[in-house]
């Protein structure tokens, strides 16, 4: 009896520890996916080379991400949808062509990448498991988004879109 007690407890533990998120790391609700991301490891990266990279923006009346409402009034069944077709943007468009002569910069945009990787990932897999539903709202918001980026050439498009990273990662925070 000791035996099941004690395998029960030792299970339970080991589920707790896999729900907590590890240090620094927030749970985010986007639908009914949930995923654990450093939020502030991203942030820290991102301020560090801010403004080098706003500096190499020429055009300052244009964004990608606030047109008006792209992100603004996505509703809640919505939001995994366009999370993940965000981040799929981010890593397969954006830190693809942002590269600069100054290798500080280019580390840290490695390290954000690194994690836009990590929770695309956890992203697709709620998609794969149709947890991650994708309405007409999310589809119409992410395809102004697109419009938005391809309006510019590619490499003005990229550090534009990376200079937004904090309208992305606000949004984020305020649909948790």
């Amino acid at each position: 009896m000791k035996g099941s007690h004690l395998f029960l407890y030792l299970f339970s533990m080991s589920c707790w520890l896999n729900l907590t998120p590890t240090a620094g790391n927030k749970i985010f609700h986007f639908g009914p996916c949930r995923i654990s991301m450093s939020v502030t490891e991203i942030r820290s990266g991102f301020a560090a080379i801010k403004a080098n990279i706003q500096a190499r923006d020429p055009i300052r009346t244009l964004s990608i991400l606030s047109y008006p409402h792209s992100l603004h009034r996505v509703k809640s069944s919505d939001r995994c949808c366009i999370t993940h077709h965000l981040f799929n943007f981010y890593v397969d468009k954006v830190f693809k062509h942002c590269k600069t002569e100054d290798s500080y910069v280019n580390r840290k945009i490695s390290s954000i990448a690194n994690s836009f990787l990590s929770v695309k990932r956890k992203l697709g897999q709620c998609h794969e498991q149709n947890k991650c539903m994708c309405g007409q709202e999310s589809a119409k918001k992410f395809k102004q988004i697109l419009v938005n980026y391809e309006g510019l050439n590619v490499t003005s498009a990229a550090i534009k879109s990376l200079g937004e990273l904090d309208i992305l990662l606000d949004w984020m925070e305020k649909s948790r």
